[in-house]
């Protein structure tokens, strides 16, 4: 593959060139305009109008199938999937697009996934679950997601659960902390469950809300590395407490304060719990909240648009909390499905979503899509000594239960370590390191060619060049190419003395390295 940065660079630069359109960019819009959709256009759509934005065209199909493939389930999708989608000229199939993906068992993977990130799922240190707590906390999560548990009767299970941390899987969230202090305890629900951090907060109103927690007991047992998490059964006097929002409380002797907080929390007109739930969502979705960051919300720190996010707010407790419905809710909307191409050079166009935010692939859901090339998984490393952490190479990243099971590719590329619980802890900044790789690693060429889709092309190129051309496209950006790539592409696999089998290789590396693919958009 000794030419393939000159073909990387012809590769990058064919779609500026490509199929001029005077109204928008092919071929990753398809129309202009701004209809609306659903409530959450017409916040979008008020905002932009007050600052004066103009926001981008609608993404085309091929973008739009992909984006919410990565978005919802982690993976990119079949070529088959992809050429059915695209071929479909059914009105509303964009809407079926997604109500078939929230079906999906990867959605269920994925989105474990993302709750394991927030709550630390975690075996080794600094949290310490150990590996049959991690095994019990994770099954349960993702039975939760599959179920799709009302995100209230979620939270409550884990804020009140007792018992054993093997047999009661909730009560790994009061373990899944670097410290078991009170005030600590207290630290991880309010960033979890209200999305704000009480390190900001004065002295006294952390003291009182971390009273609420100061009667958590752990308990060891006989059986290895199992704990029993419950209310202190020490004789004690009333309790006095303060609530996030100021309120003094006294709580009996023998109530558990964790109900107390679960009780004013998961009260309807409580302006914390929805609020942090659907802002973290749309984040989720967007990379970025309608406050950002989205687990730091506090009074200075206000939405880019007051009226989106309550009415995010409003749908979820309109539908019970259901966020299987709050998702759907966003991703059929116009504003979900807009270009990731500004047509405003406003310096406040991203922060109200004027257009789709490009951002970097989740390191798991890349090394899953780099697997997939040659139908070998990754190879997982682990410090945790148990043989129960065994896992074979054939399982998907995004299937992985445990933070400290990972790879020199996920530490690479910014898998959080889930120590904290913070948004923050993902990094999805390119480095000096990951470009290299993608270009120079040894794994990366094994990958490519091993991959018996990539051979069996190699084979039909010598015969005919512009049709293994297209089915590389399809698989790996999830589109046709445009005339220009596909011509650029042709020349390059027909020239003179160059092995088709070579050419091939060379062209699906060379994708690969494109923004196209290692990003969202």
């Amino acid at each position: 593959m000794k030419k393939l940065l000159p073909l990387v660079l012809l590769l990058l630069v064919a779609p500026a060139v490509a199929d001029e359109e005077p109204a928008f960019v092919h071929p990753y819009e398809s129309g202009t305009g701004f209809a609306r959709a659903n409530a959450i256009d017409a916040c979008a759509l008020a905002e932009f109008e007050r600052r004066g934005i103009e926001p981008s065209n609608p993404c085309s199909d091929a973008v739009f199938l992909r984006r919410v493939h990565v978005d919802l389930i982690g993976t990119l999708p079949e070529p088959a999937a992809t050429r059915r989608f695209l071929l479909d000229r059914a009105p509303g199939k964009r809407t079926r697009l997604v109500d078939e993906l929230l079906k999906r068992d990867e959605f269920v993977d994925y989105w474990t996934l993302k709750w394991g990130d927030l709550l630390r799922v975690k075996a080794e240190f600094p949290i310490n679950l150990w590996p049959n707590g991690v095994q019990a906390y994770h099954r349960w999560i993702r039975d939760a997601v599959k179920a799709n548990m009302p995100y209230d009767r979620f939270a409550r299970a884990l804020l009140t659960s007792s018992g054993s941390n093997f047999r009661v899987p909730p009560v790994n969230f009061y373990r899944a902390v670097q410290s078991r202090k009170p005030g600590s305890i207290a630290e991880a629900v309010a960033l979890t469950f209200m999305g704000t951090r009480i390190e900001h907060w004065p002295e006294d109103r952390r003291a009182g809300m971390a009273a609420l927690f100061s009667k958590i007991v752990y308990k060891k047992t006989a059986e290895w590395k199992e704990e029993i998490v419950i209310q202190d059964p020490a004789p004690s006097g009333p309790l006095d407490a303060v609530l996030p929002d100021g309120t003094q409380v006294t709580i009996a002797p023998d109530d558990d304060p964790r109900f107390v907080f679960a009780d004013w929390l998961l009260a309807p007109d409580n302006p914390w719990f929805a609020r942090n739930i659907a802002n973290r969502a749309w984040a989720w979705l967007f990379g970025r909240g309608v406050v950002h960051e989205p687990d730091d919300l506090r009074p200075d720190n206000l939405p880019a648009n007051p009226a989106l996010l309550l009415c995010l707010e409003r749908e979820l407790v309109r539908s019970g909390y259901d966020l299987k419905h709050l998702f759907r809710f966003i991703l059929t909307s116009r504003t979900y499905q807009g270009s990731p191409i500004p047509r405003s050079d406003h310096p406040d166009a991203a922060a109200v979503f004027a257009y789709y935010p490009v951002r970097r692939l989740d390191a798991e859901v890349l090394i899953d899509a780099l697997c997939h090339l040659d139908g070998r998984g990754e190879n997982y490393v682990s410090i945790v000594p148990e043989p129960f952490t065994f896992l074979t190479n054939m399982k998907r990243t995004i299937r992985l239960s445990d933070g400290t099971i990972t790879s020199p590719f996920l530490e690479m590329f910014g898998r959080p370590s889930r120590d904290t619980g913070l948004e923050c802890e993902r990094s999805l900044d390119p480095t000096d390191a990951q470009r290299l790789y993608l270009l120079n690693s040894s794994d990366v060429q094994r990958r490519i060619e091993r991959s018996p889709w990539l051979r069996r092309l190699a084979g039909q190129a010598r015969r005919n060049a512009l049709g293994a051309i297209r089915p590389i496209y399809v698989a790996i950006l999830a589109r046709d190419p445009t005339q220009a790539e596909l011509s650029a592409a042709a020349a390059y696999l027909s020239k003179e003395g160059r092995d088709p089998r070579q050419g091939v290789m060379d062209l699906a590396w060379a994708l690969i390295n494109g923004k196209e693919f290692l990003y969202r958009h």
